[in-house]
């Protein structure tokens, strides 16, 4: 059992997101779309399009910071098994589901849903952690 690929599939899809928004903002600004010094002091002036990766890839650094602080206490604690890595996977599935959506059709509700599921496998996270250390020898 192995927490270290989803950690790097999140981090992946991090990169990702973060290189394609660069690539969509710069095709804004080469299609004239908008002027450099018109988002120079905020993201306001992009068209909705090109904010939508932005936010997406902004998303990328909220609630999968728990998902790293927790699985690096997992592997601290030795709480690396199966439903940790499963629930890890979960959330970063679900994160892949939820950028999907973000991105593409954007559809609310679709984007809830898939964001609901990785605050669950989170959830699920800290309560494994939580568990493993209550039922510690002191």
């Amino acid at each position: 059992m192995n927490l270290v690929w989803p950690i790097l599939a999140q981090v992946t899809l991090t990169l990702v997101l973060g290189l394609v928004t660069g690539w969509v903002r710069y095709q804004s600004v080469k299609r004239g779309e908008v002027r450099v010094r018109e988002v120079a002091l905020d993201n306001h002036a992009w068209p909705d399009s090109v904010r939508q990766f932005g936010n997406n890839f902004s998303n990328q650094f909220e609630t999968p910071v728990l998902f790293y602080v927790l699985s690096g206490l997992a592997i601290y604690l030795g709480q690396v098994h199966f439903a940790m890595v499963v629930a890890a996977w979960g959330f970063v599935i679900s994160r892949l589901i939820h950028a999907t959506i973000h991105v593409g059709r954007n559809d609310l509700s679709q984007r809830f849903w898939a964001f609901g599921l990785g605050v669950v496998f989170l959830v699920a996270m800290f309560v494994m952690i939580v568990a493993a250390l209550l039922t510690a020898p002191l």
